[in-house]
């Protein structure tokens, strides 16, 4: 504000206190570089620039670097010149047209997992919950998808991972709690199914913003992912799981907070290295009630955190 009104007064100075015969050739200059010059003058940067000063080299003070100190008035505008910006590459490396194929194949797969998300929440409006769950399932199919192509295909890219990032809160952020309340309107209080469903699209945010910004464990999830909890929610609606309101209110908010918790969760890529037999139980108990095996494999699952971080802490 001090170097504001210092800029102000010289304005009216120049403007209005003298006349037009008593300016002098300097008062012709533009006042930006006036005003920077005085500013060079008023901080001593000009001595700091001249090599008799004994400013010691090695430094490294430059023009620039002084310039890039000097205090700027909040009433003009910066005087550096900015280089135009480069548009960054969407794909890196060779950018072939094979290749710019590949990568729009994998980003129509981001794409329809996202449209499927925004399918699934008209379909929940009309009170078509159990194909509204069908498209999230789906939404979690085409989620793995783009992600194994992503790989295959070596087209990889920041841009394809912010992408999978915001089709994932929108899909399995989103979506997924407006299925689950569509399912429980009516069995439960509405408040109760509205903090709820909030928790998940909350937690759901949380996670994948601490995914994008954490080193990556090959072996571990920390908490579940947003797209294993969106599955399972979509599965629990599909099949009509027959338990009480109460209790899967109570689930779904677990769910939410096992999103956000640091117990490791293995990964479906140790999942399928198990032993065959321990596949055996699963299938046997679908056969036979799809409902109460699918409800045990996620209690087990959930319950497979926690114990792995006590085996941590006790072998630490």
């Amino acid at each position: 504000m001090r170097r504001s009104s210092t800029f102000a007064r010289q304005v009216l100075l120049v403007r209005v206190g003298r006349r037009d015969g008593d300016l002098h050739p300097t008062d012709l200059t533009p006042t930006e570089h006036r005003y920077a010059d005085r500013q060079r003058r008023r901080y001593g940067l000009d001595r700091l620039s001249r090599p008799t000063l004994g400013v010691d080299p090695t430094l490294g003070l430059d023009r620039a670097d002084i310039d890039a100190v000097v205090p700027v008035s909040p009433a003009m505008p910066p005087m550096a010149q900015v280089d135009d910006a480069r548009s960054i590459p969407l794909l890196p490396g060779e950018r072939t047209m094979a290749r710019r194929m590949k990568f729009g194949l994998v980003n129509a797969c981001t794409l329809a997992s996202l449209m499927l998300g925004m399918l699934a929440i008209f379909l929940a409006m009309q009170g078509e919950v159990r194909m509204a769950a069908l498209c999230l399932i789906a939404c979690v199919g085409f989620d793995g998808l783009d992600g194994a192509l992503a790989r295959r295909l070596g087209v990889a890219s920041p841009f394809g991972a912010q992408m999978d990032s915001l089709a994932d809160m929108c899909s399995f952020g989103l979506a997924a709690p407006v299925v689950v309340y569509a399912s429980l309107a009516g069995s439960v209080s509405t408040a109760a199914a509205a903090v709820a469903c909030a928790l998940v699209a909350a937690c759901a945010a949380i996670r994948l913003a601490r995914f994008n910004v954490s080193p990556k464990d090959g072996r571990f999830f920390c908490g579940v992912p947003t797209t294993m909890a969106a599955a399972v929610l979509a599965v629990t609606v599909a099949i009509g799981l027959p338990v009480p309101g109460a209790v899967l209110v109570a689930g779904v908010a677990l769910l939410a907070f096992a999103m956000v918790s640091s117990f490791p969760y293995a990964k479906l890529a140790r999942l399928v290295k198990l032993p065959p037999w321990l596949w055996l139980a699963p299938v046997i108990g679908a056969l036979v009630d799809i409902r109460l095996t699918f409800a045990l494999v996620v209690v087990g699952y959930l319950v497979s955190g926690p114990v792995l971080w006590l085996r941590q802490r006790r072998t630490a």
